[in-house]
């Protein structure tokens, strides 16, 4: 099996290497393929002038640019002409504003989708201007180039980065777990196998077509490193359990994958069932996560199942020093802390479920305050040159001159209509030149609010409604602000899809591995119970805490998805044990025992899962961020509350009704539940 993963391996590295080199992280590639915004962007093609992306050199000094200021805007347009910047075309003269103060230069760049010609032209333009600035002569590049180039470069290393952060959050993590000098390698070294085996997929995943961008790249490397070591440690966990009961550790091996995998795969399984979800999405930043994610589950459930069992065997009992475990020894599972608190919790359990319930509802309120008002401006934690461009443009000249829409007319007769129309909108500010060309004529047209601004997107549904009134259905509107509109919109409507749907998905998968609805339904309830509770305490946090100017459109999506499937993973892992042990003992003490077996095992695994999530935070992007806190709060609260205290607490008061309809639900229960717990009798001896 080693041989066979390294072979694996060794095929995958020329792929593996290059994962990076085929994201795409302009906004652009995000959009949905029926979005207006990309019918004009490919309209734009087949213009004289082609596609170009602007870059936005703004100048400005406070006591007015004079004579000296002007000259260093025409010299830096000159030089930029004059340097043969690749991708750079010829530059239209600079506008200076109303007020003497400021002058902008557009500087137009056709990359023709190739993220290292428009960085690179952009950090050439930079210099080169960078040059003119003085004391009092303020220089900065803005506009769509400027802040493509700044999103694309936030994601340069970080794949990197994620990578030394989470392996030694893990490693130090594994260390606390196991308390062995040793045995944290076998698992840390299974985890990275299935990451490098994810890249090299994932490379080729990306070179087939699919949309991967760095944000995917990142929450990929966290989900493959999070659930590997869940996966990781329950199988430990039970490996650990028969090496006390079986003197040949091949068979406490075969044991061990025999109880242990099922839970796995129903996890697995899960999570990867509602990840695949998001491939029906519009937005191809999410359609995109969704085959990406659900291969990384996948490569990390198999090889925990296959190249850890393989390095377990290998390292023997020896490599659990110094705390190896031997055959024969006791079994302290009705001493420990979890049975301890099963059993507190058998005494009043309704009284339990419904404390916890009321503490988790008044949490949840907290999401009343979610706020979806994190646009491209305000995406960065700390500043970048181009949101700094943007502020100094709209301080002398329009706000939208920094990013123009553009107006498509597909039939020149109706040109004048739409000129018309745009140049009366309260909407716009002014008007551009027209272009014609073989799609029919196009012009630009500059909004009087921030492009990058709640107010502006709303504005392009307004403004297009005002031209097609004018102009007809031929009239489409275009350009970096309705490119926002429009993904904002796609992303509504793949949240009100896609929520459902994995709540569905997630619930079939549940009555499958319970053989019952009782249960899933009880469980399903926990989990979304968990999400709203999580997201109303992550939120109050980022308002009280971080002070964040308000949250992404895709922030519920993604927290939902992740909470859902990983929340339920604990639920699996605990409630598979129990239904193990409820076939040959009443649910009362199948439940007893299950936590107490499992406890410890699965509370490690939410601490190692909340501490992979939170690493996203290290990153600079608020969005990343975010998801990062919300889904580590999650995990932490469905580890150490839901599945700990309000699931075992329903069960007990359900008792064989959770089994429900299943043949379990009809034994002889009333009988069985007047019987003392044996578990609880030995805990409390």
């Amino acid at each position: 099996m080693l041989g066979l993963w390294i072979a694996l391996l060794v095929g995958l590295a020329p792929f593996a290497s290059r994962f990076e080199s085929v994201q795409r992280n302009e906004p652009s590639s995000f959009l949905p393929e029926g979005a207006e915004s990309v019918a004009v962007l490919e309209a734009s093609k087949r213009f004289p002038s082609g596609e170009v992306i602007p870059a936005v050199v703004v100048f400005r000094d406070d006591a007015g640019l004079g004579a000296r200021g002007r000259e260093a805007v025409t010299e830096a347009r000159e030089a930029i002409g004059a340097s043969s910047i690749e991708g750079v075309k010829e530059l239209p003269p600079p506008t200076f504003s109303e007020d003497g103060k400021a002058a902008i230069l557009v500087v137009p760049i056709e990359a023709q989708g190739d993220e290292e010609v428009l960085i690179g032209a952009v950090e050439d333009v930079r210099e080169i201007t960078g040059a003119a600035a003085t004391d009092g002569l303020e220089v900065r590049v803005t506009g769509p180039a400027g802040f493509s180039a700044d999103a694309t470069k936030v994601f340069e290393g970080v794949n990197t980065t994620l990578l030394y952060a989470t392996a030694t959050l893990v490693l130090v993590l594994l260390i606390i777990i196991y308390r062995s000098p040793i045995f944290w390698l076998l698992p840390l070294l299974s985890v990275l196998f299935a990451e490098f085996v994810v890249r090299g997929l994932g490379y080729l995943m990306a070179d087939a077509g699919l949309v991967i961008n760095g944000q995917t790249g990142g929450i990929l490397l966290v989900l493959v490193f999070g659930a590997g070591t869940d996966y990781a440690l329950l199988l430990t966990a039970r490996y650990r359990e028969e090496l006390r009961r079986v003197e040949d550790k091949h068979e406490a091996m075969r044991i061990a994958v025999r109880q242990g995998g099922p839970a796995i795969l129903a996890s697995a399984g899960t999570v990867v069932a509602a990840l695949l979800c998001l491939t029906l999405a519009d937005v191809n930043s999410i359609s995109g996560l969704g085959p990406v994610g659900a291969m990384g589950v996948a490569v990390a459930a198999l090889a925990m199942l296959t190249v850890l069992p393989a390095l377990l065997l290998v390292g023997g009992r020896r490599a659990f020093w110094p705390f190896v475990p031997r055959f024969g020894d006791p079994d302290t599972t009705g001493r420990g802390f979890w049975s301890k608190l099963g059993a507190r919790i058998e005494r009043r359990p309704r009284r339990v479920w419904i404390v916890t319930v009321l503490a988790l509802g008044a949490l949840s309120l907290g999401a009343l305050t979610l706020d979806d008002d994190l646009t491209t401006t305000s995406i960065f934690r700390g500043s970048v040159e181009s949101v700094e461009g943007q502020r100094l443009l709209e301080e002398s000249f329009p706000a939208g001159a920094g990013a123009p829409t553009t107006v498509l007319v597909r039939d020149p007769a109706r040109l004048d209509a739409a000129l018309e129309a745009a140049a009366g909108s309260p909407d716009v500010a002014s008007v551009g030149r027209v272009e014609t060309g073989e799609p029919g004529a196009r012009f630009d047209v500059v909004l009087t609010r921030d492009p990058y601004s709640e107010s502006a997107y709303e504005s392009i549904s307004r403004l297009r409604s005002d031209l097609r009134a004018a102009a007809g259905d031929d009239v489409l509107v275009g350009g970096p602000t309705a490119e926002e509109a429009d993904l904002r919109a796609a992303t509504d409507r793949d949240t009100k899809l896609l929520i459902p749907l994995v709540l569905l998905v997630v619930f079939a998968i549940l009555v499958l591995l319970l053989r019952a609805l009782t249960a899933p339904l009880v469980l399903m309830a926990t989990v979304v119970l968990s999400f709203f509770a999580a997201l109303g305490g992550a939120l109050l946090l980022f308002e009280l805490v971080a002070d964040f100017p308000g949250e992404d459109p895709s922030y519920p999506l993604f927290a939902f998805v992740f909470l859902v499937a990983l929340g339920v993973d604990y639920n699996i892992f605990l409630m598979a044990r129990v239904r193990e042990e409820a076939l040959t003992m009443p649910t009362r003490d199948a439940m007893l025992k299950g936590l107490a077996l499992t406890g410890g095992v699965i509370t490690s695994a939410g601490i190692v899962l909340a501490g992979t999530f939170s690493v996203l935070a290290v990153l600079p992007l608020i969005a990343l961020t975010q998801v990062g806190v919300t889904v580590a709060f999650g995990v932490l609260l469905d580890a150490l509350v839901v599945r700990s205290v309000l699931v075992p607490a329903l069960t007990l008061d359900l008792g064989e009704r959770t089994w429900w309809p299943s043949r379990l639900s009809r034994r002889g229960r009333d009988a069985q539940a007047e019987r003392p717990s044996e578990v609880a009798v030995a805990s409390e001896g």
